[in-house]
């Protein structure tokens, strides 16, 4: 009976991890091998575990990742240009503590994406809040939310997370409306949050793609100093395939 109320009152406390190890430790019978502090330790071990779990995959789900990535997946053959070392010290998320960015260049289908991916993915599992966005796609849904009335609110979010990934940038000429906005995105996460920039052109051409030079020259001056740089080489990775 004891036993029951126990479990009734986890439930109605949402404590999902705790119940399921509970009856597991009554199913095997070994609840009277333990001591009432041994018995709480692994209760509430399992517990924090559970809620580790959720949080994790809610990140994941959240983020909108164009690949299912993990750092363990890479390809680190000498032709591609990508470090080991340099991309296992990203992966601590050492750089997320630092507010510092990464950019991602190479060509197209070298394989840029999914390191991004993978990144943000390692980023999740470390609780770090992120997200994804391809940038063709960004800059015009914030045009329409200009329209009715919800774009503060988007980018709010937007600078909020501590990884922001921004994908196939460059790949448009930016307009007006779409410097402004990474313009105010890249202000205001600066020094406070990291980026993850990927594009199939060189940093070198990026001020030609944002456009207007005064704002061109504010957001590479903030994205690009200090920034880890990983320059792809090689053949597509999906002709390869």
């Amino acid at each position: 009976m004891t036993q029951s109320i126990a479990l009734n009152q986890m439930s109605k406390m949402k404590f999902h991890g705790m119940i399921e190890a509970y009856k597991t430790i009554l199913d095997s019978n070994k609840h009277h091998d333990l001591s009432p502090e041994e018995l709480i330790n692994h209760l509430l071990q399992a517990e924090w575990e559970e809620r580790e779990n959720r949080k994790i995959n809610r990140l994941y789900r959240t983020a909108k990742f164009r690949y299912s990535a993990t750092v363990e997946e890479l390809e680190f053959s000498a032709h591609r240009g990508l470090d080991k070392m340099q991309l296992l010290r990203l992966a601590d998320m050492s750089f997320v503590k630092r507010k510092e960015n990464i950019l991602i260049t190479g060509a197209t289908g070298s394989g840029k994406s999914y390191i991004a991916s993978a990144l943000g993915n390692q980023a999740c599992m470390q609780g770090v809040k992120t997200q994804y966005y391809n940038t063709t796609k960004l800059f015009p849904k914030l045009k329409m939310l200009k329209a009715d009335g919800s774009y503060i609110r988007e980018v709010a979010r937007i600078e909020k997370q501590d990884l922001l990934l921004l994908d196939d940038f460059g790949i448009q000429q930016l307009d007006d409306m779409a410097r402004m906005a990474l313009l105010e995105i890249i202000e205001d996460r600066h020094g406070r949050a990291s980026t993850i920039v990927v594009s199939q052109l060189p940093v070198t051409k990026w001020f030609e793609t944002i456009g207007d030079s005064t704002i061109a020259d504010a957001i590479l001056d903030r994205l690009v100093h200090t920034a880890h740089r990983i320059e792809l080489k090689g053949e597509s990775m999906r002709k390869k395939q």
